[in-house]
């Protein structure tokens, strides 16, 4: 099981405050990952890839975001590091892989990129290859040609992208445009695991953004499972506080900067709150967050009653004596993936208010302080 993180705020970050620095960064989960519904391959290290786009439009550079990728493990590649404390960007995907499908190689790495747009993928696409040709034969030419790997998350992206009618259009998508393709592909990928007798449980965790708006899923096809893992924080600046330890500011109701991400980077947990299995999550391009239910076959209204596939207890430590050894003035901070959600109803976009008078504040601060049955409720939220 992979782990991905996005990040979208009106400031660009240097990278490497989401990648290397933080305790629990994303390359530390590549090895130490505590969240994964597949405990059988610990390791997240098949290659990773990083996307950004410019802070600044370029007519010479264009808008298609710039990509890494490499085989290597994350935590052992000097590139990136090099790179991650020398590129900022507004708009930053980042995904560290263990293979479920298709070989160890670049081509196979997320994310990937067509035009201006960029997605990745955590999960899988149960038993693809009994659907593949049905995928493959739903693909136009020009679409089909474009995947170079052999991925069911490329091949997922072929689909998100033959959802849209023009996938190659220079000016940005309207991000109802990418919330109405990224359903249809789920509910493609969905029929023809059904027609194919499928019954393992599809994940599919996708993110795909324009460089302007941002959609992701937390997913899985069954109505009782609990989708991998994804987590949601928001605020005004993210910072440190001390090496290697890291929070989100909330200055005031305004919120500048949006994470997502397969598991905390904090050791903050306050920071951070639990995207509800199958939802859909529009970061638009006014940084407002809205969240849908995915209602189909799938639904399930009360999402307490899932079953995770693991305990769902994650052990972080915190910095230690040189030996390793550990004493007593030297915390250990627990991660609890609780069933703190942020409720979700169909939202409607509005203006962005102006600053003080934010939504934000007023429906984050109520999803914490609710108790746990009205945060399984599904009471209109709109993130913004």
């Amino acid at each position: 099981m992979c782990r991905m993180l996005l990040y979208k705020g009106n400031q660009p970050i240097q990278l490497a405050h989401l990648l290397t620095k933080p305790a629990h960064s994303i390359i530390n989960q590549s090895f130490d990952s505590r969240l994964r519904l597949d405990t059988r391959r610990p390791i997240n290290g098949d290659g990773f890839g990083v996307g950004w786009y410019e802070s600044e439009p370029d007519p010479e550079l264009g808008a298609a975001p710039c990509i890494f990728t490499s085989v290597t493990p994350a935590w052992n590649n000097m590139n990136l590091i090099r790179l991650a404390d020398k590129i900022k960007s507004p708009l930053v995907f980042a995904h560290v892989r263990a293979s479920t499908a298709g070989s160890v190689s670049e081509s196979n790495c997320h994310p990937w990129q067509y035009g201006r747009l960029m997605f990745m993928h955590n999960g899988n696409v149960a038993d693809f290859h009994l659907i593949k040709r049905k995928v493959q034969e739903s693909l136009t030419d020009e679409i089909f040609l474009t995947v170079n790997g052999n991925t069911d998350s490329e091949w997922a992206f072929a689909v998100f992208l033959s959802q849209l009618k023009t996938p190659l259009q220079a000016e940005p998508f309207c991000h109802s445009v990418l919330k109405e393709a990224m359903l249809k592909t789920i509910a493609k990928l969905n029929a023809w695991g059904k027609e194919a007798g499928i019954t393992e449980a599809s994940m599919m965790n996708f993110a795909v953004t324009d460089g302007v708006s941002v959609v992701c899923s937390r997913y899985i096809s069954s109505r009782t499972l609990e989708a991998a893992s994804l987590y949601f924080s928001s605020g005004t600046r993210f910072e440190s506080y001390k090496p290697g330890h890291y929070r989100m500011i909330k200055a005031d109701k305004r919120e500048d900067i949006v994470v997502i991400a397969s598991e905390p980077l904090t050791f903050e947990k306050a920071d951070w709150l639990t995207i509800p299995t199958n939802t859909l999550v529009v970061i638009t391009s006014k940084l407002n967050v809205l969240m849908y239910p995915i209602v189909d076959e799938y639904h399930n209204p009360t999402p307490t009653g899932r079953a995770p596939e693991q305990a769902n207890v994650a052990v972080v430590q915190g910095e230690g004596r040189g030996d390793g050894a550990r004493d007593q003035r030297h915390r250990e901070v627990v991660f609890v993936e609780d069933h703190r959600v942020i409720p979700t109803v169909p939202a409607v976009d509005s203006p962005r208010p102006d600053k003080g008078q934010s939504t934000m504040g007023h429906s984050e601060s109520a999803a914490r302080d609710a108790p746990a049955r009205a945060l399984a409720s599904t009471a209109p939220l709109m993130v913004a």
